[in-house]
């Protein structure tokens, strides 16, 4: 179980991540969806979960190395937004589960109709 105040750092990377990607110069970063933040470590560590659903392996991989490269300006915009003394270390990790979520959906959808078939 997480503390309220862990809670709160990570909906409050969830607003702040997004705006200080939008002010970043590559189009693919700039409009990336982030999907979730998971802190570890208190505030010293977060994951961030982005939507890569739209880029193939090797398109996602130049995105998370994009990611790290902006690192330290995205850093800064959090910094600058809450005041805080630190920020927490992010990692970036391509978040799966969107999509395993539509394989789901369209599993049963064609479970659905092979029924509707049988009948």
């Amino acid at each position: 179980m997480k503390s309220i105040n862990l809670q709160r750092t990570e909906s409050l990377l969830m607003e702040l991540i997004p705006e200080a990607l939008s002010s970043m110069a590559d189009e693919r970063i700039r409009s990336l969806p982030i999907t979730g933040v998971n802190c570890k470590n208190g505030k010293y560590d977060a994951i961030v979960y982005f939507d890569g659903s739209d880029y193939d392996k090797n398109e996602i991989n130049q995105i998370i190395s994009l990611l790290k490269k902006a690192n330290g300006r995205m850093k800064s915009h959090v910094l600058a937004s809450t005041g805080w003394y630190k920020c927490p270390n992010f990692k970036f990790v391509n978040d799966t589960s969107l999509e395993q979520s539509r394989n789901i959906e369209a599993l049963f959808a064609k479970i659905s109709k092979d029924k509707k078939e049988e009948e």
